[in-house]
């Protein structure tokens, strides 16, 4: 059995939830979305992050505005909504919920 196939589908089980928890807490554009996920050893492609911020966007969980930049083309700052505030917090119950389930089946004592 392929473990990398199971390792990438829990990967991307838990993208939403870390990029709605990243943009609560400030306005951020693509680039330093995709850096603050790599930093977390979330590495994420942009065909992968696009279609994801579209979907969060188009379901009001996410807006976004048009900043101007001094070196290329204008930047799209997203921020979280507060139905994406709703959201969020009844993810981070499930989580916690979740990851308890979880070590107490893989890591009983």
């Amino acid at each position: 059995m392929n473990t990398e196939n199971t390792k990438a589908q829990m990967r991307k089980g838990i993208l939403e939830f870390c990029i709605l928890s990243l943009i609560s807490k400030k306005e951020m554009y693509v680039s330093d979305l995709m850096e603050a996920l790599k930093s977390g050893a979330l590495d994420v492609v942009e065909g992968t992050l696009y279609p994801l911020l579209t979907r969060l966007k188009n379901t009001e969980l996410l807006t976004y505005r048009w900043e101007e930049s001094t070196g290329g083309p204008p930047r799209k700052y997203y921020s979280i909504t507060p139905k994406g505030i709703e959201f969020l917090n009844e993810l981070k119950t499930t989580w916690n919920q979740l990851t308890d389930a979880v070590n107490k089946i893989t890591n009983p004592s």
